[in-house]
């Protein structure tokens, strides 16, 4: 059975840094790309990061580049997403998810390829 479960939300003030952690189990991880979605209140799922399953290829977010990395420790089988600078319009439930296909050697950004999902983790940035 695949889990995936994440931790490090909270509540912060924008500017302060948070890191979100997303430990898989079930899962051949070090074969699957990874990905980080949120979604706010009212809002549909949203691509935030994604690192393929060697971590040679990242893609994020326009709304995040320069502030989020993505990285991933397979040895550890877990994927993290450091969020620096945070704003208050980063306020969602963070999501971490495997690709459906393995060895996938880029990212995919449609949620629809995502077969495996953790519980989510909320973040909200007040002003």
């Amino acid at each position: 059975q695949v889990q995936l479960v994440e931790s490090g939300g909270g509540l912060v003030q924008a500017g302060i840094s948070l890191r979100l952690s997303c430990t898989a189990s079930g899962l051949a991880f070090s074969s699957y790309s990874m990905g980080w979605f949120r979604q706010a209140p009212g809002k549909e799922r949203e691509f935030v990061a994604g690192i393929s399953y060697s971590g040679a290829r990242i893609l994020y977010a326009d709304s995040v580049k320069g502030r989020f990395t993505i990285s991933r420790d397979n040895a550890k089988n877990t994927v993290y997403l450091q969020m620096n600078s945070l704003k208050p319009e980063d306020t969602a439930v963070y999501y971490c998810a495997a690709d459906s296909v393995r060895l996938t050697p880029t990212v995919i950004t449609s949620s629809s390829r995502y077969n495996y999902w953790g519980q989510g983790t909320q973040v909200t940035v007040s002003s």
